[in-house]
């Protein structure tokens, strides 16, 4: 086999929040991507509106660095190495972007904070890339954490590596046990800009003030591109994207042979059949941007336009000798919503350009199907609706959040779990939990979850005054917990879960102990209306706004739903009194997220989704209706 020694194919991969896109600007940063009088901006990976303002990785990107230090001519290649590097999100509803992200690489950078150690995403991404066969180098991230406890997270860390790598030789995966013994080690303050692989004290920075040692492990340990000379065209088509001028782009790795601007090639589509196509634009990226060339070869991870239906998995191949390779591999979606029409009776009511029709929203939802591999989309039995599957509650969020801002108008159900049948018994997913709390908070977190069929698997003292609770629990125990977590921590717990395979149906869970306060009346709530149902409850809408006949307005601590009427006014009389209106005094109401939103709604309410509103409202909106309703179900 022959090697492109001047190329390397990395992924970074961790949690949430463990620091991947900080290491990756710092590395374009020292890598002479910016001028020097361009100030680098903060997190430039994330590109996206709804990334900057979660402060998460959504979407896997790829940027190249042209590495001309030092170490290009120790390893050969004076001329310079390119590092293409794939910034892989760290949250594990996005696991789709993750498996595609390590099916373009030949190696991986594990990221893992040197205070909170390996956590469930850690475990997730870590599997996927020893299912892959691809080497790891360990980068301990943010040592000069005042609470970094490095040791201890290293030894964490190599200890998981070697459980995950037993589990996947014992399922027919053949590794190479002896490499990981010999675990590459990287210490390192992202966000300083500093490495080293000498360790550091607890909360101290590396030893070095810049990221050699680290482009130096990748360079060693991560192995150059291998192709077979003189075989036929495989690219593997792994992201989608879209230029204004050029249409929809396909971002490959090459393996074997070379792709050229203006020939025809064949695109292996996903039914297996070859479709020839003509190479209109080929663009390869350099630091942020994306660069016309004449032609890549094996390594290289460029993006095609040519096609406009081009599709993730697909493969080009000559067309004369086709090759085509595997499809990339996705695990399952486990929780569904449904997205469908808005039938309120303010629909269409908020401007002039929304989105409102159900071809719009199918159309809209068929194109989300091109980029993002890890949902699915279902028809129900209702033209109007359509039943939208996904990894975790946060993706499906996501994509309404987007569909929000494009635009649309729609209504969402609450989320439901997707159960499985196995030898006549229900299965249903299950969740591994791990909760960073203090400690005088513990108990009351094990009663919340034990109350939703959480089961403790393990505790660990972090120091004096926090422990690690890992549990596992149902899913859907997880649905709406959040506010109450926040609640019996003070805002200083710290949840993580991942999914963790299916089990038999646990019964019934009390996601929600609150009632709903319903309006009965449509129009405009009025302060006189609003003072008389806030002593009935919390309320979630203020004066002013348009209220309808079975809009939930708020939430009530009976657990019963309460009907009010928020556009009541007070009585006219010929009869002066001065100032008692003034005496009205509405408690400040809080607006919930979309998140929130989701998490709030009960099994038979529905999250109506414009540009400019939430609104929560019963599926039902008559009232008479609404009971008729629940009395056949009792």
């Amino acid at each position: 086999m022959a090697v492109r020694g001047d190329i390397r194919n990395v992924a970074i991969v961790a949690h949430v929040d463990h620091g991947k896109t900080t290491l990756v600007n710092a590395m374009l940063a020292q890598s002479h991507v910016f001028n020097e009088r361009e100030e680098v901006p903060d997190r430039v990976m994330d590109s996206n509106d709804l990334e900057r303002e979660k402060g998460i990785t959504i979407l896997a990107k790829n940027t190249a660095v042209q590495y001309t230090g030092p170490l290009a001519a120790k390893y050969g290649h004076p001329e310079g190495i390119t590092l293409n590097i794939i910034d892989t999100p760290g949250h594990a509803d996005f696991g789709g972007e993750v498996e595609r992200g390590i099916s373009m690489v030949d190696g991986v950078v594990l990221l893992v904070d040197a205070s909170e150690g390996p956590l469930p995403q850690t475990r997730f991404v870590l599997r996927k890339a020893l299912e892959a066969k691809l080497p790891v180098i360990l980068c301990v991230n943010k040592t000069d954490r005042p609470d970094a406890r490095i040791s201890e997270v290293v030894g964490e860390s190599s200890d998981l590596l070697l459980g995950l790598a037993q589990d996947v030789i014992e399922e027919g995966i053949d590794l190479d046990e002896d490499s990981l013994f010999d675990l590459p080690v990287i210490y390192c303050a992202a966000k300083a800009g500093y490495a080293s692989e000498n360790q550091p004290e607890n909360g101290g920075l590396p030893d070095n003030d810049n990221l050699e040692p680290l482009f130096e492990a990748i360079i060693k340990n991560i192995p150059a591109p291998e192709y077979e000379e003189g075989a036929p065209l495989q690219a593997h088509v792994a992201n989608i994207d879209s230029s204004d001028f050029l249409g929809r782009l396909g971002l490959v790795r090459i393996y074997n042979g070379t792709l050229e601007k203006g020939k025809t090639y064949g695109l292996s589509r996903v039914d297996g059949s070859i479709e020839n196509f003509r190479v209109s634009e080929l663009l390869r990226t350099q630091g942020l941007e994306r660069t016309p060339v004449e032609s890549a070869g094996p390594g290289d991870i460029v993006a095609v336009a040519g096609v406009n239906d081009i599709m993730i998995g697909e493969t080009i191949v000559d067309p004369d000798d086709p090759r085509p390779l595997p499809l990339i591999h996705v695990d399952d979606p486990a929780i569904s919503m449904t997205f469908g029409i808005n039938d309120s009776p303010l629909a269409g009511t908020e401007g002039k350009d929304h989105k409102l029709t159900a071809r719009m929203i199918k159309d809209r939802l068929d194109r989300e199907l091109i980029g993002n591999v890890s949902i699915k989309v279902l028809p129900t039995d209702r033209p109007d609706a359509w039943e939208v599957q996904g990894r975790g509650e946060l993706a499906l969020a996501v994509l309404a959040e987007q569909m929000r801002r494009e635009g649309y108008e729609l209504q969402v159900s609450p989320p439901h779990v997707l159960t499985k049948v196995i030898d006549g018994k229900t299965y249903e997913p299950m969740e591994h939990v791990v909760i960073d709390v203090p400690t005088q908070y513990q108990g009351a977190v094990m009663t919340g979850l034990g109350q939703r069929k959480a089961i403790l698997q393990q505790m660990e003292s972090l120091g004096t005054d926090r422990v690690r609770l890992e549990f596992r629990m149902p899913s859907r125990g997880l649905f709406g917990y959040r506010n109450q977590f926040l609640t019996d921590t003070h805002g200083e717990g710290i949840i993580n879960q991942i999914f963790d395979g299916y089990d038999v149906w646990a019964g019934m869970i009390a996601n929600r102990s609150t009632g709903s306060l319903v309006s009965f009346e449509t129009g405009e709530a009025v302060t006189y209306g609003l003072f008389n149902a806030q002593q009935r409850g919390t309320l979630l809408v203020g004066a002013g706004e348009k209220v309808y006949e079975g809009m939930v307005i708020g939430y009530t601590a009976s657990g019963e739903d309460v009907d009010v009427n928020v556009c009541k006014t007070k009585h006219l009389t010929n009869t002066r009194s001065s100032g008692s209106d003034d005496a009205l005094r509405l408690i400040p109401i809080s607006k919930l997220s979309l998140e929130g939103c989701l998490e709030f709604l009960a099994q038979d309410e529905l999250l109506e989704v414009t540009p400019e509103n939430l609104r929560i409202r019963k599926q039902i909106l008559n009232h008479e209706q609404r009971m008729k309703a629940k009395s056949k179900l009792k």
